[in-house]
């Protein structure tokens, strides 16, 4: 059958250092497809200050075409986790898009036009160790206050995993959003473990998210999972090394 070179969208190219994944000609379909061929590009998928919200007193615009453009952007988070957290956030309205809400579809749009040649690259590694970075939008949502997860996992020097999502309760603090994202974090871990079953079966690994302060440090030492806490002083960050069990 030869070598795959495509698959369902996806771009594939095979060298000896490793594996390429991308999805530039699905992304020129796409910007073709909206007639964006023409707009200046953007160097972000979103604004820092860009707050989305139900926008009542704003103007409809056309729900299948809406839908169709996020679809479109669902599908490329397949090789493009970075635009996963501000698709994720526009795919929220779909019922009742406006203006405002399709405005920041088509950004993201413009950002991908500029970035097309960006790719996933699995390189050659004996490496397997479980690496896990993760961080909350803490009441990022304007509509319900609700805070964002997000998440990658690396397996050696190899992205194998990625996502962002809206946590299902309303958290009261940083702390608590974090504490979800962290949680959320180890269970992804530990479907990796089953899916691999090379990895030791106590392999230590690392977690490391966002703010940390002493109310975390009181979280933490009340998970029997977590193992040592380490703060990265400056930095600003946590890390916990994880046995699986």
């Amino acid at each position: 059958m030869g070598e795959l070179n495509f698959f369902l969208g996806l771009q594939i190219k095979q060298s000896e250092k490793g594996i390429m994944i991308h999805q530039q000609k699905y992304i020129k379909e796409l910007i073709k497809k909206y007639k964006l061929e023409n707009s200046e590009t953007n160097d972000t998928p979103m604004g820092i200050a860009t707050r989305l919200d139900d926008d009542p007193s704003g103007t409809c615009v056309d729900q299948p075409m809406y839908r169709g453009m996020i679809g479109s952007l669902l599908y490329l988070t397949t090789s493009r986790p970075d635009i996963s957290f501000s698709v994720g956030l526009c795919a929220g309205f779909q019922a009742n898009p406006k203006e405002s809400h399709l405005k920041a579809v088509k950004r993201i749009l413009r950002y991908l036009e500029g970035t097309d040649d960006l790719c996933l690259f699995y390189p050659r590694s004996d490496s397997f160790d479980l690496h896990g970075f993760t961080d909350a939008d803490y009441a990022g949502d304007l509509v319900n206050r609700k805070s964002t997860s997000g998440m990658v996992q690396f397996l050696g020097p190899c992205l194998v995993s990625w996502g962002s999502k809206k946590q299902n309760i309303v958290s009261l603090s940083i702390d608590e959003a974090e504490y979800v994202a962290a949680a959320a974090c180890c269970s992804q871990f530990s479907t990796l473990r089953y899916f691999d079953q090379t990895l030791e079966q106590r392999k230590i690994c690392e977690i490391e998210t966002g703010t940390w302060n002493d109310q975390d440090e009181l979280i933490a030492s009340e998970v029997p999972r977590y193992g040592k806490v380490r703060d990265n002083g400056n930095k600003a960050k946590r890390a916990f090394n994880t046995i699986l069990v």
